[in-house]
């Protein structure tokens, strides 16, 4: 891994643990075993370097998801595969918890891609509960953008209420009464 590989990796790491703030250069430098001199050679700051991290991260988070999303099988499995897969619950989500930042927030080019991968798993969301409407697997009145943001939503929450009680299986509770919902708007 090169100097500013490594520097992008430390930075990701450190943002989710620690946030903005608490990301600092020194920490930076210490985490990926690199150089102040190296830190600056390869990036014109701190914010600089963490727009890079926030920006592998949304591209992570939506290569992650697309990898669950994509395929053949119904809607409702596509979505299902999506809230079921395998995520570090307790650690929270990379991209969400910068929601909660507010100097990622303050600062529109470091919000930009959190705003954009956020929107982007709504609509993709919304565009397979558009063609389960469309081949009759859901009825109708599902509403598919108000339900995706009700998935996003239902992610997000699940995150805080596993962190909040130390335990996975509030994560799990709230994936396991969206999913119920969902069904009982199945036709098929």
């Amino acid at each position: 891994m090169t100097t500013s590989e490594r520097l992008v990796e430390a930075t990701r790491e450190l943002l989710w643990e620690r946030g903005y703030v608490g990301t600092s250069p020194k920490a930076i430098q210490q985490r990926a075993g690199a150089g102040q001199g190296s830190m600056y050679h390869h990036f014109a700051g701190k914010p600089d370097l963490a727009l890079a991290a926030i920006r592998r991260t949304a591209e992570e988070m939506r290569a992650a998801a697309e990898r669950v999303l994509a395929g053949e099988s119904t809607a409702y499995a596509r979505v299902e595969a999506y809230l079921r897969r395998e995520r570090d619950v307790l650690r929270g989500c990379p991209v969400g918890r910068l929601t909660m930042d507010p100097d990622v927030m303050a600062d529109d080019a470091l919000r930009a891609p959190v705003d954009e991968t956020l929107d982007w798993l709504r609509d993709r969301l919304a565009g397979i509960l558009r063609e389960g409407v469309a081949s009759g697997e859901f009825d109708a009145a599902l509403g598919p953008e108000r339900t995706a943001a009700a998935v996003v939503a239902c992610v997000q929450g699940g995150y805080v209420l596993a962190r909040a009680s130390g335990s996975a299986a509030m994560f799990e509770a709230a994936v396991d009464g969206l999913l119920a919902l969902l069904a009982e708007r199945r036709t098929a």
